[in-house]
């Protein structure tokens, strides 16, 4: 049995908007993922990077469901012994609201040189404006 891989000349790479206002960090962040990773194209291939670019606007309007906003604690240790910072989601959103989809998306990317390639590969901005109007973005809904 033969499978498929695609070859580099095969790969088309594509624009793409996400409008974050409103919707679940969860939803935006799995939608965006799979878009990068090119799960939403019949090319994929596990190994390549077949996926689009995506752009997020309005991340500063992102929702997140019950509690979460004060119970949901992300933590990151420094490298010194009893140095574990810790910061509730509204403090992360508060201080820069793009670090709280930038999370959720890199939490979902593989954690290879791949993965390190693919972060290179969505924009995340807090307003509705972008600069990448030259790309023509397809818009897609979450």
């Amino acid at each position: 049995m033969k499978t498929f891989s695609a070859k580099t000349k095969d790969i088309v790479k594509k624009w793409v908007v996400i409008d974050a206002a409103d919707q679940a960090v969860g939803r935006v962040a799995s939608k965006a993922a799979a878009i990068i990773r090119g799960k939403t194209k019949p090319i994929f291939t596990p190994h390549m990077d077949t996926g689009d670019n995506v752009i997020i606007i309005n991340a500063a309007q992102v929702k997140l469901t019950g509690n979460k906003w004060g119970n949901k604690i992300y933590h990151h240790h420094t490298g010194y012994i009893g140095h574990l910072r810790s910061a509730s989601a509204r403090q992360i959103m508060e201080r820069n609201p793009r670090e709280l989809l930038e999370k959720a998306i890199n939490g979902m990317l593989p954690k290879t040189r791949l993965g390190r390639t693919l972060k290179n590969n969505y924009r995340i901005y807090e307003k509705a404006e972008h600069p990448h109007g030259g790309q023509s973005p397809e818009v897609v809904s979450v």
